[in-house]
């Protein structure tokens, strides 16, 4: 059963995602003509009736799949949105626990554009790009959800995707014009169309597997309705399962499909309900109202089991009926809430508490407009619907004469609801396959990259490997600028090498360790300058400061040396300094050594990188081949080290 609807509602709120938040569970989509591109799309009369035309060719060519289609909350529809810039037909569904009737929609978009070939249509859920989830291990890796605005789309029976080498960040307009001229260059790869279609191939078989057809003992009332409308026990299922204390006092009466009370005598039907539907009715318990004409368990377990589902399903309808009249007549459903939302959100009510005088008298002058436009009317509408079409189908005569003498089929087998391990391990296996083979070729195409773009550091070897090519990249890691979102690493790992100046080093060094002669002290102040040693300040032997001559403003120089002084003793009583490899380091030759040599020794530079490779094979070898700091870092810059197999041996 398909609906459909005028919408006159601007064509840029039909995508705007900023406006509101997406309903859960709902998949849109949208459909374009490649005439709304066209200039016989002037005037406002043109496109109408283009699109009605189209509209109604739509609806019966899937009229036949959808007729006897049980949704889980609502049906298949299309609306026209006619207003310009690019009028389109359009329209959303509400799939909730059941997935299936996602992709029996997916389904239907397809076969309709496999009928019109001249469409463009686009589909997604509140989780995006849903198709491109499905194909999620044969995507370009350029794909993500920033760069996949406007580029899917269903057309021709086929997945199109435009290509990021041909329109950088395309608009909509841009992308359906791509479609229509560059038709072929839009194809989706083979393996992306198969992941897809895959999924959707089962039907519209599948769609009537996923209904259920169970023998039921109702009131004649609730049987009378789904005699008439079975699409209806979507809305009883979805009454009961989501239920509250509200709405649990209509059913505590039953008003409206118990007139009789206890005394109302239930008939034996079959109803057809989704699987899910099915599965939310057994799983919960629920204890009849007191005003429920239930069987004996005893006298009938089965007669029984029967009664307690059909008392579910004439409590949801119960709870249904009363809350959609009550809206409908007060006309404050979904709409009125937002609708007061927006109020309270712009400062109408002034920050009045409520219940106020003054509060009182702004809600009514709220609710008198509310119900004089066309929001109302349409909100009414909707929400009263089910209601009049029930009163329809109740005034109409009957009694539990016309349910009697009929055969009822036994109801079908439900061990899939309490024996689904065996279908959920199969689905998460084929999964496990798909991951696999990506792996697998993930995995083949980093081996025949890993000689070009890694180099020496990718063989198993300890022996051909260069230590130096460790400090190297990590220095020009260090180098690469960052962003807010961390260190921008490239694609290619290829960085450059460090430019060292190996002479101007060597002299600023050798500036430091001969200050205290005056033949170099000219060239010393100019070095300084230029040098990143890691000495903020020096000593001379005597340990005074080497610019104690200078006069001292206030004492402001005196702080730094007698810090110095108070930092070096500390660390002379600890191991820290031995820690560290310098730059011609001999052990043994120092062993023993007066003052004098460990002041020498304090002063030979630190072998930086060194150290620095030093610490990373410490810290690799402790993650004892497994994922860790070390790896994951040399791994940003394209180093992979191999296994010390010889670790402990």
């Amino acid at each position: 059963m398909a609906t459909t609807a005028t919408n006159s509602d601007p064509f840029s709120s039909l995508f705007s995602q900023t406006n509101s938040r997406i309903p859960d569970d709902t998949v849109f989509y949208t459909i374009f003509p490649d005439a709304t591109l066209s200039n016989t799309f002037t005037t406002s009369s043109t496109p109408s009736l283009s699109l009605q035309s189209l509209h109604l060719e739509i609806l019966n060519l899937i009229s036949p799949f959808t007729a006897s289609y049980i949704w889980q909350h609502e049906p298949f529809s299309l609306s026209i949105a006619a207003l310009p810039p690019l009028p389109h037909l359009h329209g959303s569904l509400r799939f909730g626990d059941n997935i299936e009737d996602e992709w029996f929609t997916v389904y239907l978009l397809f076969l309709i554009s496999n009928r019109f070939p001249n469409l463009s249509i686009r589909v997604w859920d509140n989780d995006g790009e849903f198709l491109l989830i499905e194909a999620a291990f044969h995507l370009p890796r350029w794909i993500d959800p920033d760069t996949s605005a406007n580029r899917v789309f269903i057309r021709g029976g086929s997945l199109r995707i435009v290509p990021k080498s041909k329109l950088a960040n395309p608009s909509l307009i841009d992308s359906l014009k791509f479609l229509i001229y560059y038709e072929n260059e839009s194809i989706a790869a083979e393996n992306i169309q198969n992941a897809v279609k895959n999924r959707i191939s089962g039907y519209p078989e599948k769609a009537r597997e996923n209904m259920h057809h169970v023998r039921v003992r109702l009131p004649v009332s609730v049987a009378q309705v789904l005699k008439y409308e079975p699409c209806l026990i979507s809305l009883a299922a979805e009454g009961f399962y989501d239920r509250d204390i509200d709405t649990m006092k209509y059913a505590a009466k039953m008003e409206r499909f118990l007139s009789k009370g206890r005394e109302e005598e239930l008939v034996c039907v079959t109803v057809v309900m989704s699987k899910p539907m099915y599965a939310q009715l057994m799983q919960q318990k629920f204890v009849a109202p007191k005003c429920y004409p239930m069987p004996n368990r005893s006298d009938d377990v089965e007669g029984f089991m029967e009664a307690e589902l059909g008392m579910k399903i004439a409590c949801g309808f119960e709870m249904v009926y009363q809350l959609r009249r009550k809206d409908g007549e007060e006309g404050k459903g979904s709409s009125w809430i937002k609708y007061k939302e927006s109020l309270e959100k712009s400062g109408f009510f002034e920050g009045l508490l409520p219940g106020s005088k003054e509060y009182k008298r702004l809600m009514d002058k709220a609710e008198e407009y509310y119900q004089n436009s066309k929001l109302f009317s349409g909100a009414s509408e909707m929400m009263s619907a089910p209601v009049r079409r029930i009163d329809e189908i109740l005034a109409i005569p009957h009694s539990a004469d016309d349910f009697k003498n009929q055969k009822i089929p036994p109801s079908d087998d439900d061990s899939w609801l309490y024996n689904g391990e065996n279908e959920l391990n199969a689905g998460l296996q084929e999964r496990q396959k798909e991951m696999d083979l990506y792996n697998a070729k993930h995995k083949s195409k980093q081996k025949l990259k890993e000689p070009e773009d890694v180099g020496p550091s990718s063989d198993a070897d300890f022996s051909d490997f260069d230590l130096g090519d460790i400090a190297k990249h990590m220095q020009a890691f260090v180098d690469k600028v960052s962003s807010f979102k961390g260190a921008e690493v490239p694609e290619n790992r290829n960085m450059k090498d460090v430019d060292l100046d190996v002479d101007q080093f060597l002299k600023d060094m050798e500036s430091v360790m001969n200050r205290h002669d005056a033949e170099d002290n000219a060239s010393d102040v100019d070095a300084e300058a230029a040098s990143s040693s890691d000495m903020d300040f020096d000593e001379s032997e005597d340990g005074s400061d080497i610019m104690g001559s200078s006069e001292n403003i206030e004492g402001e120089d005196t702080f730094l040396p007698a810090y110095s002084d108070a930092l070096d003793n500390e660390l002379n009583n600890t191991t820290l300094r031995k820690s560290f490899v310098r730059a011609n380091d001999n052990t043994s030759k120092n062993e023993g050594t007066s003052k004098d040599g460990d002041m020498d020794a304090d002063f030979t530079p630190v072998d930086v990188d060194v150290n620095l490779v030093k610490s990373l094979l410490d810290s690799f070898s402790s993650q004892q081949g497994e994922a860790g700091p070390a790896s994951n870092l040399l791994g940003l810059m394209g180093l992979r080290l191999p296994r010390d197999d010889n670790k402990g041996k």
